[in-house]
């Protein structure tokens, strides 16, 4: 199982956004969110790469794992970092003309070790192919 959330529970303040979603991706698979505005597409792929309130939400139960991995107690350089996961919303944060391989390069401006890029795209790749 490459990615796994089960029984999820995230709220913005006092507001339960998302109520106990579980989902599964398989390696290979092409899995899409979709629904109204205000569903819980964006609060899920919040949830998942841990970003910290206020931007994202709080998660008050349930678990999340990528690639057998709990990413719960995780903060999100260590989920970027650690496993390769990037949040790329709605397009508008890329660089459309660049190639994959070049957007990669520019989201791992902080990392300084060139054989971690290369390792952490190689495993994107993989992944994604």
């Amino acid at each position: 199982m490459l990615l796994q959330i089960e029984n999820l529970r995230v709220a913005y303040g006092p507001i339960e956004a998302l109520q106990g979603i579980s989902l599964q991706v398989e390696e290979g698979e092409i899995v899409t969110l979709i629904g109204a505005n205000g569903a819980g597409k964006s609060t899920t792929l919040m949830s998942i790469m841990r970003l910290p309130p206020p931007e994202a939400p709080t998660v008050l139960s349930g678990r999340i794992r990528f690639d057998g991995q709990d990413l719960l107690p995780f903060p999100p350089h260590r989920v970027v970092g650690l496993l390769g996961l990037v949040l790329v919303p709605e397009g508008r944060r890329i660089f459309g003309n660049l190639t994959v391989w070049e957007n990669l390069k520019i989201a791992a401006f902080g990392i300084r070790d060139s054989r971690k890029i290369q390792q952490q795209a190689g495993r994107a790749f993989a992944l994604f192919p």
